[in-house]
């Protein structure tokens, strides 16, 4: 099932999504919640119910005259107020490549157990453009990840059951001011500013039902679901990046168990995956020099259309935007 959130009469508005129409919730039962995240509350309660009114759409017992075509739709972050967002480090690929490039060897700890940080879950938005200040071109950069949502409160969460609190899958564009970032986490302390921005999810949360078929072991040591699906960025239409959710080493269950350790996790909290192997053009600009030391580096500019699309998960079209104002914090650093 694809569940969308969007802007109906100037509210959030929840839908199914089936075959370029959306169908509103409570049209499809009296009963069901017009929000997100009343459904994720009562998710035990209300999942099922969706899934009978899926297959009687499917089956045309619901039919096209109570929904409304996507074309035109301004469609919202699925999950439009997270009750948190971390943020995973799960592709060896990518944190390999990016020490390389740096010509530092590959940390060991990364191996032993996965990290997160947590980013602004009041920045996160859907489709569509994403307002940067001027600081934020100083080396602005895309970053390909898929993210999970959990569908109910946990704590202390063991990997072999946490698959059970995953509500479904979408992607995520992990935006990163690169020149902000670096120079706070000289402090050893961050990513903050660099990342605090804008983080985008959509176009819709796929439920793991419909990803059954794309299921596939995951790495030897690990444990969790893990899911054979193709991940690409294009940048203004070009192919930037190129990689599979299954080149993830720490599974979704395993950053679910350490994020609930100590910890409650709430219906709402949204996990990202980290970057996959070539998902940034830090990544890509590292590589390219190593290769080559006059390889002309590339970042968003104000006007780029950046898309991401995983297989299953559908397509995320942004439009970078330059904010009318010179306000900047790197003008005002003291040294």
């Amino acid at each position: 099932m694809k569940l969308v959130t969007y802007l109906k009469d100037g509210n959030e508005q929840l839908a199914c999504y089936v075959d370029g129409y959306l169908y509103d919730m409570e049209v499809l039962h009296p009963d069901m919640p017009n929000s997100m995240s009343i459904f994720l509350s009562y998710w035990d309660d209300y999942f099922p119910v969706a899934q009978k009114a899926e297959k009687a759409i499917r089956e045309e017992l619901i039919g096209k005259e109570k929904g409304t075509p996507i074309s035109g739709i301004d469609l919202l972050a699925p999950i439009p107020f997270p009750t948190s967002c971390r943020d995973g480090y799960a592709f060896r690929q990518h944190v390999a490549a990016a020490r390389r490039n740096r010509k530092v060897d590959m940390i060991t700890e990364f191996d032993q157990y996965p990290i997160f940080y947590f980013t602004n879950h009041h920045s996160i938005q859907g489709p569509g453009e994403v307002k940067c200040m001027p600081d934020h071109f100083e080396k602005l950069d895309f970053e390909l990840e898929c993210a999970i949502v959990v569908c109910k409160p946990g704590r202390n969460i063991k990997a072999e059951e946490a698959d059970e609190y995953i509500g479904g899958l979408m992607i995520m564009n992990d935006l990163s001011a690169r020149r902000l970032q670096m120079e706070e986490m000289l402090l050893n302390l961050g990513p903050a500013k660099g990342k605090d921005f804008s983080t985008v999810i959509g176009p819709w949360l796929v439920t793991t039902d419909e990803l059954e078929e794309f299921e596939v072991p995951c790495k030897e040591g690990h444990t969790g679901k893990s899911w054979n699906l193709a991940m690409k960025c294009k940048v203004n239409g070009i192919e930037v990046s190129n990689g599979n959710l299954s080149d993830m080493d720490w599974t979704f269950a395993e950053l679910i168990e350490r994020s609930a350790y100590g910890v409650n996790l709430y219906a709402g909290d949204v996990i990202g995956s980290g970057t996959v192997g070539t998902g940034c053009f830090l990544e890509l600009n590292g590589t390219g020099k190593l290769n080559d030391p006059s390889y002309e580096e590339q970042w968003l500019q104000a006007g780029d259309v950046v898309e991401m699309e995983i297989d299953g998960l559908g397509v995320l079209s942004n439009t970078i935007v330059e904010e009318e104002s010179d306000f900047s914090l790197l003008a005002i650093k003291k040294l």
